[in-house]
């Protein structure tokens, strides 16, 4: 069996998102509970704060300046979805100095890939603005960390609201691949087939938009078809997940029909593209805590290596190829309106 850092902090409970509130500290305690299936492949650590200059590699600094100032007057509403409370400051960066840190630990060979279970999540958050839940971007700033270093980073993004920070951030950067597979129409309302990137990185962000009750059948195989060409062909160095779970059938946001299983199936074959020791997961949504917690466990065993129980069937139902085909072609014909060479399949 391989070995998984499991990154997250007591500190990570404290972020204050009110009462009834779907991001709550209920989220990581069930989490916690999933993690002793594995006591035997887990090396637990506690995240170090990010500093100020690497959140500021991705944000504006005026902008993180006016969340640090709205948590040290008390907190409250950031945007109709999202609140901070007095420590959420500090706790933004702990949850954003959890990658960084995970990235250093496989660095030093001290594991096999790395899950990082933080609050608050972090994709939506853009280089200017905090919303839909997120204050920093968590896997930005650690794909900024890589970039700095030299390395072509591959963001998959499996939750089932798009990452509009994360493609913000990375929208004009040419060594950032960034994929993501998400219900469509659902929050922020981006992630449109045509969004392909910008001047010379004009193809290296990829989004899939699933129609609600796509199943993880699907889901796979329009990432095969759709994404895995071009992921070959960027030949990434570090894979980056933002590992949302809120695509299972059960989650109460969302409309896809994903189940635990299909995670341990998207987990497995994202890891095919980067060697061993280069992968971090990072937790986005998932709000239903049971599906939470066999989600997560499905992933988390899938980075163990581990084929059973999760991966004893196919992924959940019957593939949808004309869905697929159909945003196979509006891919290509974005593509080819920028002039852009279709890969191979």
């Amino acid at each position: 069996m391989m070995t998984v850092l499991f990154g997250t902090h007591p500190e990570y409970l404290e972020h204050d998102t009110g009462l009834f509130h779907p991001e709550s500290a209920s989220r990581l305690e069930t989490i916690a509970s999933v993690v002793d299936r594995f006591k035997d492949g887990i090396v637990s650590f506690q995240p170090s704060p990010a500093s100020a200059a690497s959140i500021t590699s991705v944000h504006d600094g005026a902008h993180v300046a006016e969340i640090r100032q709205l948590c040290l007057m008390g907190g409250g509403p950031v945007d109709a979805d999202t609140q901070v409370g007095y420590q959420s400051y500090d706790i933004a960066l702990l949850a954003a100095g959890a990658g960084l840190d995970a990235i250093a630990r496989l660095q030093r060979q001290e594991g096999d890939a790395a899950f990082v279970a933080v609050r608050p999540p972090g994709h939506h958050a853009t280089s200017d603005t905090s919303m839909g839940f997120c204050l920093f971007n968590n896997i930005a700033v650690a794909a900024q960390r890589l970039l700095d270093q030299g390395e072509r980073v591959l963001i998959l993004d499996i939750d089932a609201h798009h990452g509009n920070g994360t493609q913000d951030i990375f929208y004009s950067q040419p060594s950032v691949l960034y994929v993501s597979i998400h219900q469509y129409p659902l929050y922020p309302g981006t992630g449109k087939v045509f969004e392909i990137g910008d001047g010379n990185a004009i193809g290296t962000t990829i989004n899939i938009p699933l129609p609600p009750r796509t199943n993880g059948a699907t889901a796979l195989a329009a990432l095969e078809s759709i994404a895995a060409p071009s992921i070959r062909r960027f030949a990434p160095t570090w894979l980056l997940i933002s590992a949302g779970f809120d695509g299972h059938k059960d989650d109460p946001l969302t409309d896809l029909g994903y189940s635990a299983n299909d995670y341990h199936h998207l987990t497995r074959w994202a890891l095919q593209f980067v060697p061993n020791g280069r992968t971090v997961a990072f937790l986005e949504g998932g709000y239903d805590l049971a599906a939470l917690a066999e989600s997560t466990a499905a992933s988390i065993a899938a980075l163990l290596g581990i084929s059973k129980p999760f991966d004893s069937a196919d992924p959940t139902g019957k593939v949808e190829t004309e869905l697929i085909a159909t945003l196979a072609r509006m891919r290509e014909e974005a593509l080819l309106l920028h002039g852009v060479e279709v890969p191979p399949h």
